[in-house]
C-alpha cells in the first residue's frame, strides 16, 4: 500500500455536528475515506510530480500534466456530486448540521478556485515545460494540499457521521454512482489501481465489491497493467505499490 497519514482524526477546536437521533442507515463514512485516501495522496505527490520533470523535458510535462488534469477533473467531480446529491438532503434533514455545511461547500468554492487557477498554468508548462511555469503550477498545487488536508479531514470526521445517520445506502450509492457515471470505462480502470493502492487491504477489498462489476472485470484485464505502467512512468525507480 502507498503509504498515506490517516487524517481522519480531529484537530483541537474542531467539533462535529451534532448527531441526530436513530440508527445509522449508510455507510458513507467509510466510503468517504476511501476516495479521500487517494486525493490526500495525489495532491501531497503533485508538486513533486511537476519538479521531477526537467526543464525543456516537454514529453514528460505533457504525461504529469495529463494526469495531473485527471486529479483535478476527479476531484471536482467528486464534489460536484456531493453538491447535488448529499448535501441539499442533509440540509433538509439535519438542519443542527447547517454551520458545518455551509463551512464544507465554501472549502468546495475554494478548492474550485484554486483548480480554476492551476489550470491555464498546467496546460502553459505542458506545452512549454519551462523552470518558471513549473515552480508556479508546483506551488499552485502546495496551496491546494493544504486546503485539501483540512477539508477531507474535517469533512469525514464532522459531517460524515450525521450523514450515515440520514441518507439511506442507496443515496450514498448514488453520489459516487455520479463520479463513475462522469468517466468512460478505459479512464475508470486505469486509475482504479491508484486508487486501490492508497487503501489498507480491507478497505481496497470493500472498495472494490462496489465498483461495477463490467469495471472490476477490466481492472483483472487489463486495469492492473495500465495501473503499474502509469505508476512507473510517474515515479520511475519506485517500487510499484500492491493492488488486488
Amino acid at each position: 500500500m502507498i503509504h498515506v497519514t490517516d487524517f481522519f482524526t480531529a484537530e483541537p477546536g474542531e467539533t462535529a455536528a451534532p448527531l441526530p437521533p436513530g440508527p445509522v442507515l449508510c455507510t458513507g463514512t467509510a466510503g468517504m475515506r476511501r476516495i479521500h485516501r487517494f486525493f490526500l495522496w495525489a495532491y501531497d505527490e503533485a508538486p513533486g510530480l511537476v519538479r521531477s520533470t526537467a526543464s525543456g523535458d516537454a514529453t514528460r510535462a505533457a504525461y504529469v500534466g495529463d494526469v495531473l488534469g485527471n486529479f483535478d477533473r476527479t476531484l471536482h467531480i467528486h464534489h460536484e456530486g456531493e453538491d447535488l446529491l448529499m448535501y441539499p438532503q442533509l440540509a433538509g434533514r439535519a438542519p443542527g448540521c447547517a454551520l458545518h455545511i455551509a463551512q464544507m461547500l465554501e472549502h468546495h468554492r475554494q478548492v474550485t478556485e484554486r483548480i480554476n487557477l492551476i489550470e491555464p498554468v498546467r496546460r502553459r508548462w505542458m506545452e512549454t515545460a519551462d523552470a518558471g511555469t513549473r515552480e508556479e503550477l508546483a506551488e499552485r498545487y502546495e496551496e491546494l494540499s493544504t486546503l485539501l488536508k483540512v477539508h477531507l479531514r474535517r469533512e469525514v470526521t464532522e459531517v460524515m457521521p450525521v450523514v450515515d445517520r440520514v441518507l439511506s445506502e442507496k443515496e450514498m450509492n448514488a453520489v459516487g454512482q455520479h463520479g463513475i457515471d462522469q468517466f468512460d470505462k478505459r479512464f475508470l480502470v486505469s486509475y482504479l489501481g491508484m486508487v486501490l493502492a492508497t487503501n489498507p487491504p480491507q478497505d481496497r477489498r470493500e472498495l472494490f465489491k462496489e465498483i461495477p462489476a463490467p469495471v472490476r472485470l477490466a481492472y483483472r484485464v487489463v486495469g492492473r497493467r495500465m495501473y503499474r505502467r502509469q505508476y512507473s512512468t510517474l515515479f520511475p525507480g519506485r517500487e510499484i505499490p500492491a493492488t488486488l
